[in-house]
């Protein structure tokens, strides 16, 4: 009896499958995503074939009356072998609707299950929906709805998806999975999971066999563990394996409170280490500082950068505002002795610095700027005001809260000149050189200097004229001492003090020469002075020589009157008589 059970519905099998399968009661209702043209020179398609199932059915009121099989169904074409609970088929259409625990093993090993699939033995394509995962060995998609092009290889979905590989997990609203090459081309809404990083964009294609990211549209790359570290770009290339990224277009890095900006960038975020290329921007909003220049360094673990090529910086003050330029510009932190971190600013090799009250040239400067230090070295020249202070080395200063000078320290070869009245174009400057000058200011103006060693001063004396109440000229005061203290009121010189083995004395202008009255190395430079920010691109903005009047008229007429006195006084010679 169950011998013949067997017989009777493997004959039925077949006999339904040669009525209804020759003659179906309607063709496939398909999806436009099939609708592609079938070249007529091509060989003609190898059909589907049914291998198994326990079933074979027909009802008029499923499926259109098309016939279907049920019960461990599997088809076969060309090499990829479909298998599903229960498959329409459409012979004369070359086509199958599976349904239920359907899996499609490709002829190359690529793996796609779903709750539905449809697959057209012409045009090689199907559709997969529900719950439909595809694996092959480079990583799994899944997603509601996957488009298959057997042809071209190519996977698509529109309907939201996951992408997973061992290292990274991708969400996207759509993607185009090439799986001959292994790339991946996401559109909307692209993320991408590390373990390290998020990466999140628009529009990227990665490759799988290279683990490579490129970016056409705006993308950002994120520390999962410190988010306000990440790289913007609008187009770029990330080595995912490496961690390297290469930006091209409208990109920034973001580390450590800064923003590196260029043309052309490269970032390691293992080493921490980045460059930039054209229009580099390095800006520190917590400093109030950004530097420009055509090249840039950053090393994020070190938190310090380098640009080069033109490079200038710029700190941003309440009411003013600090200029530096150099063929070398530094900047980056470091914690003292109390392991507070501090920011720090350096220029080297011809450094200039403006600033609305004071300017500065050196072969290198150094800026404290958490605690407003600044280190002038290498033939230092500072003007500040109608005054002028070179030396070996000076330090600057600065009251941090109130954005002035506090005070300077001369280092070596001090010497500081002055002008003796800014309002008038005589060849009158008071001068005091020593080996250390430390000069101290009030609200930008020069107050008190103290100079310590082998001190020199030339200066001039006036006096209150009583009647007039008007300033006249009493002489020039030439000082040598061991320690001397000067009071800059109102902008005048006095020394108030002359300590240690002092020498002072007070010449009316009569009585002392020009060549008197300035020091052999006495060097008043106005050409090389700044006088605008934009003159720090300079070597020297070489300004127009400024022409002081020199007025030795009184010393003159009084060596005259002295030479008459002489020639007058002069002993007349006893003329002697020969005999």
């Amino acid at each position: 009896m169950r011998i013949f059970l067997i017989f009777f519905l493997f004959f039925s099998i077949n006999i339904f499958a040669q009525v209804d399968l020759i003659n179906p009661k309607q063709a496939a209702p398909k999806d436009p995503f099939f609708n592609k043209t079938v070249d007529p020179k091509a060989q003609p398609t190898e059909k589907i074939k049914l291998i198994h199932s326990d079933f074979f059915s027909k009802n008029p009121a499923e499926y259109d009356g098309n016939p279907y099989f049920s019960g461990n169904v599997q088809f076969n074409h060309q090499g990829s072998v479909l298998t599903a609970d229960r498959v329409i088929f459409y012979k004369e259409d070359n086509f199958v609707k599976a349904i239920g625990n359907v899996v499609l093993i490709t002829s190359d090993g690529n793996r796609i299950t779903a709750e539905e699939m449809e697959y057209d033995g012409n045009t090689q394509r199907g559709i997969a929906r529900k719950n439909v995962v595809l694996t092959d060995p480079k990583q799994t998609i899944r997603t509601q709805t996957l488009y298959y092009d057997r042809v071209s290889n190519l996977a698509y979905f529109n309907t939201g998806g996951t992408i997973t590989d061992g290292q990274n997990v991708m969400y996207t609203n759509s993607a185009t999975y090439d799986l001959t090459t292994s790339i991946i081309d996401f559109v909307g809404n692209v993320k991408i999971d590390n373990a390290e990083y998020r990466v999140e964009g628009n529009k990227i294609k990665q490759n799988q066999n290279t683990n490579t990211a490129e970016f056409s549209g705006p993308t950002y790359i994120i520390n999962k563990k410190n988010s306000a570290n990440y790289i913007y770009t609008e187009n770029g290339t990330y080595q995912m394996t490496q961690k390297e990224v290469y930006l091209n277009k409208n990109s920034k890095i973001f580390y450590n409170g800064k923003i590196l900006t260029g043309d052309k960038m490269y970032f390691n975020q293992n080493t921490g280490f980045g460059t930039s290329k054209g229009n580099v921007k390095l800006d520190d909003p917590k400093e109030n500082r950004f530097v420009k220049g055509g090249y840039g360094e950053i090393y994020q673990f070190k938190d310090s950068a380098m640009v080069t090529d033109k490079p200038y910086a710029v700190k941003i003050l309440k009411n003013d505002s600090i200029y530096f330029s150099a063929e070398k510009i530094l900047t980056y932190q470091k914690p003292d002795s109390n392991s507070i971190k501090k920011s720090f600013l350096r220029a080297y090799k011809k450094g200039r610095l403006f600033k609305s009250n004071a300017q500065a040239r050196a072969d290198s400067i150094s800026f404290n700027e958490t605690d407003g230090i600044m280190h002038l070295n290498g033939a230092p020249i500072l003007w500040s005001g109608a005054k002028q202070v070179t030396g070996d080395k000076i330090d600057v200063f600065f009251d941090t809260k109130k954005e002035f000078i506090d005070s300077l320290k001369v280092i070596g070869n001090a010497f500081v000149i002055s002008k003796a009245d800014s309002l008038n174009l005589k060849d009158e400057f008071n001068q005091i050189k020593g080996k250390l000058i430390t000069v101290y200011y009030k609200q930008n103006e020069v107050k008190l200097a103290k100079v310590i060693g082998n001190t020199q001063a030339i200066t001039y004396a006036d006096s209150q004229n009583e009647k007039t109440k008007e300033l006249e000229r009493i002489g020039v005061a030439l000082s040598t001492c061991g320690t001397i203290e000067a009071d800059f009121t109102n902008q005048k010189i006095q020394i108030i003090s002359c300590n240690i083995g002092a020498n002072s004395d007070i010449y009316p202008m009569s009585k002392i020469s020009k060549k008197q009255r300035f020091f052999p190395d006495f060097n008043w430079n106005t050409k090389d002075r700044l006088l605008k920010w934009q003159d720090i691109f300079k070597d020297s903005p070489n300004n127009p020589e400024i022409i002081y009047t020199s007025d030795d008229s009184i010393y003159q007429k009084a060596e005259a009157e002295r030479k008459k006195i002489e020639e007058k006084n002069k002993p007349k010679e006893i003329k002697r008589e020969h005999r």
